[in-house]
């Protein structure tokens, strides 16, 4: 009885938490938060990443296609290295630097590639996400219609969001680039929601 009574109460509270998406679907923005440390200083010197020009219509199976194809060729040409090593300090967003970058300069690197290639700006956006160490990761959002396609330096093929096993935190606007938003979703989400 007294099992009853327990899963019956916590039946009363699945109503507030939050709730897993799955493969198809696209993050959910909740609120306006602060850019990460890095970000803007790279809006300036970058005036693709916070502009939300251009682009041209691509079908689904031809975006697949030219996404699958920029994450394995940067990840294939860009060697990791730390911030500090390539620049002489931390947290600074920038294009790879003699071909060496960490997550976030492989995400820009695949962002201003697939800008060149015509991909809509406001289909892409840079997430920083907790990755399966439990450190925080930058990676690149496409959005299509068939749901939001993750491009990740740790990642061969390119996954739909819910596939990647990250908790994601927070995401560029997709119509605002210089803005970011709670997008907390993933296997850790609860811990950093409050609930």
């Amino acid at each position: 009885m007294r099992y009853f009574a327990v899963v019956l109460s916590l039946a009363a509270f699945l109503p507030f938490l939050p709730t897993e998406t799955f493969a198809g679907s696209t993050l959910q923005a909740s609120r306006s938060i602060r850019a990460p440390v890095g970000f803007s200083s790279a809006c300036t010197r970058y005036a693709w990443l916070c502009q939300n020009k251009g682009g041209k219509t691509l079908n689904e199976n031809e975006a697949l296609t030219l996404l699958q194809s920029v994450n394995r060729q940067v990840n294939s040409s860009v060697t990791p290295a730390y911030d500090t090593a390539t620049v002489g300090k931390a947290e600074y967003w920038s294009l790879p630097i003699n071909n060496k970058g960490d997550c976030e300069d492989y995400a820009l690197l695949k962002l201003k590639t697939l800008l060149d290639a015509g991909f809509p700006a406001n289909r892409l956006a840079m997430s920083v996400v907790i990755d399966h160490g439990g450190n925080n990761h930058v990676v690149l959002i496409a959005r299509l219609s068939s749901g939001d396609y993750v491009l990740d330096n740790l990642s061969r093929s390119i996954k739909q969001w819910g596939s990647t096993g990250y908790t994601f935190l927070a995401t560029q606007n997709f119509n605002n680039k210089s803005a970011w938003q709670v997008t907390l979703a993933g296997p850790r989400a609860r811990q950093f929601s409050g609930t």
